[in-house]
């Protein structure tokens, strides 16, 4: 359960980055909403995971999948560059987090 917490909260710090963006675009009630809405959920599930999942492995997982998610938002929604160095390092932080849960 703890890793679904971890995981959920990751994709939800990725609404709360969107929320961010949507905000700079316009401020209005929405869109701080989603701002605020994304990030207290998303912190408050990680401090479930961190019940039981090491520290600096939960951490380094939310912000990779907060990481990777705002990448991977920005590229099909904002026209961010879709450089193939930058994918390949979007993969590497992918590997990482495997990576993380696999030797945890």
């Amino acid at each position: 359960m703890a890793w679904i917490s971890l995981i959920v909260a990751g994709l939800m710090e990725v609404i709360g980055v969107i929320g961010v963006k949507k905000v700079a675009q316009k401020n209005n009630f929405i869109n701080n909403a989603i701002l605020i809405g994304g990030f207290v959920i998303s912190f408050h599930l990680l401090s479930i995971a961190m019940e039981t999942i090491p520290l600096s492995t939960a951490y380094a997982v939310w912000t990779g999948i907060g990481t990777v998610g705002a990448t991977i938002i920005g590229i099909l929604f904002y026209r961010e560059s879709k450089n193939p160095l930058r994918l390949l390092c979007i993969i590497g932080i992918v590997l990482s987090i495997i990576g993380l849960k696999w030797f945890d």
